[in-house]
């Protein structure tokens, strides 16, 4: 397995991270026992970043992975852990919560469900508006000087509040959607990371399923799946964006690799810097996601990726538009 560096002060992790959101209902019904399984085969693989938040499934997320990590030796693997999402029963969602004391409540349940002594990532998965980025990062390095965390990370932020946010202690990367299809980062925030020395772990390479070349015209979400209510799957929009699938196939198909594929290699190569997150939630889809770091684009591919999926071209936010004002990039 490949590795990569997380920032200038970060930990080493595998050049291909494992998100384990889709095992806690974000897609629909999930196998646990193949959950369980698909966790035990990235480890096997070399893979040693796991990301998880802990409201996956209000706790469920962390109860799961506790369970397909017991047995692992603990520095075998790192976990990057989200926090400060508020829930209630059934979907609701009651947006973030940064207070300093509430870090230190969600990490207690967070250590306590993991069954683990520290997480190796902490970061705050939205911008609360009500709390200056300032106060909940000094909560983390609390957290870090007593060693029940070793890491500062931050979630879906913009370049100022990642200047603010390093400032008061070393930010190690920045999670946040990177795509063949939403590129936004490019602009103002991947120029930021790179002049500070935090890396970038992109999830949603695959855009939730969208460009895996899995997903085909006429497919429908199924109960509890959250791409039902999202602006890409909607009728009008995922018709037009299956056409940039049916073009990315076409040099897939020349570079002899699946769609899937070519999407986390063209992530990858955007800098040593990035780690992909791959969100597998079978061994199926993560057996075809690993040979995805053995990729290498040359110019030429490169430029035909470009032709076939020009930045901008997609059609549809990423969220619904309550989930979109919480976005800051």
């Amino acid at each position: 397995m490949q590795t990569r560096k997380l920032g200038s002060t970060g930990p080493t992790v595998s050049a291909l991270g494992l998100g384990a959101m889709g095992m806690s209902g974000a897609y629909g019904e999930a196998d646990r026992a193949e959950s369980v399984a698909t966790v035990h085969a990235a480890l096997d693989a070399g893979v040693t970043l796991i990301d998880t938040g802990d409201f996956y499934g209000m706790g469920h997320n962390e109860m799961l992975l506790a369970e397909a990590l017991r047995g692992r030796d603990r520095d075998s693997y790192q976990l990057s852990v989200k926090f400060g999402m508020l829930r209630g029963p059934g979907s609701f969602f009651g947006g973030p919560d940064n207070r300093p004391e509430a870090v230190k409540n969600f990490l207690a349940y967070s250590l306590t469900r993991l069954g683990v002594d520290h997480v190796d990532i902490y970061r705050p998965a939205r911008l609360d508006p009500a709390v200056p980025i300032e106060e909940t990062v000094g909560a983390v390095k609390e957290m870090i000087d007593a060693g029940y965390v070793r890491h500062l990370g931050l979630s879906e932020v913009d370049a100022e509040t990642i200047r603010r946010a390093h400032a008061v202690h070393p930010v190690v990367d920045l999670q946040i959607e990177y795509s063949l299809i939403f590129r936004a980062v490019e602009a103002d925030v991947l120029p930021t990371l790179r002049e500070l020395g935090i890396g970038l772990t992109a999830y949603g390479v695959l855009a939730r399923g969208l460009i895996s070349g899995h997903w085909t015209a006429g497919h429908s979400a199924g109960p509890g799946d959250n791409r039902a209510a999202s602006p890409r799957f909607a009728s009008g929009n995922v018709e037009h964006n299956l056409e940039l699938v049916a073009a990315l196939r076409q040099v897939a198909e020349a570079k002899g690799c699946t769609v899937a594929q070519l999407a986390i290699a063209w992530v990858a190569a955007q800098g040593n810097d990035i780690v992909p997150l791959v969100g597998a939630r079978t061994r199926e889809r993560l057996t075809e996601a690993l040979p995805a770091l053995d990729l290498s684009l040359s110019s030429d591919d490169l430029a035909a990726i470009e032709r076939a999926v020009p930045a901008g071209a997609a059609r549809g936010d990423r969220y619904p538009a309550a989930a979109m004002s919480q976005v800051r990039s």
